[in-house]
């Protein structure tokens, strides 16, 4: 009996620690993290230099006068995004086409529109083009009284305003 207590004990102590060591769940492991991941919304926005008052205004105006009047239209937003001009009301009691209209982007030498005072169709969007974040566009408005206005145009008023319109550019998808 003496031999087969000293067979079973280190056979039992071999036994146990065979099981602690399969129990102990010793497997490679390996992790990473990442900062925290963000998104920021852009800005839209825009300043006229002359928001809320009048682009120009001249009384006792006399044919063959010319009138100019001129602002800055800048994005001050993050965004580029396309701009418009619409006329939202105009009136003009002169004769015909004795006053006419001449609006021109100054800045890129590009005409906006050449008419008859008064003759954008108003509530009508005038495409502008697109104009990235942080870009100044100057605008020169020149009206013009006919040289051959006659009498018939004495006392005689016009007078129109306007709206500046900005849209974001359609989204893009973004790979990082």
């Amino acid at each position: 009996m003496q031999l087969s207590k000293k067979v079973l004990v280190p056979l039992a102590t071999l036994t146990a620690a065979g099981a602690i060591a399969v129990g102990s769940g010793a497997t490679f492991t390996s992790e990473s993290n990442n900062t925290i991941s963000a998104v920021t919304a852009g800005t839209l926005q825009q300043l006229n230099s002359k928001d809320g008052g009048a682009i120009f205004d001249l009384s006792n105006l006399k044919p063959g006068d010319t009138l100019n009047g001129s602002l800055t239209l800048t994005n001050t937003g993050s965004l580029p995004a396309t701009f418009s001009l619409t006329e939202t009301s105009s009136t003009n009691t002169f004769s015909g086409s004795n006053l006419s209209l001449t609006i021109t982007n100054t800045t890129t030498g590009t005409p906006v529109y050449n008419g008859t005072f008064g003759g954008l169709v108003d509530g009508s969007k005038n495409d502008l083009g697109v104009v990235q974040a942080g870009v100044a566009n100057n605008y020169t408005f020149t009206v013009k009284l006919a040289t051959g206005a006659g009498n018939e145009d004495q006392g005689k008023a016009a007078s129109a305003v306007y709206k500046w319109d900005s849209v974001q550019l359609s989204g893009t998808t973004y790979n990082q």
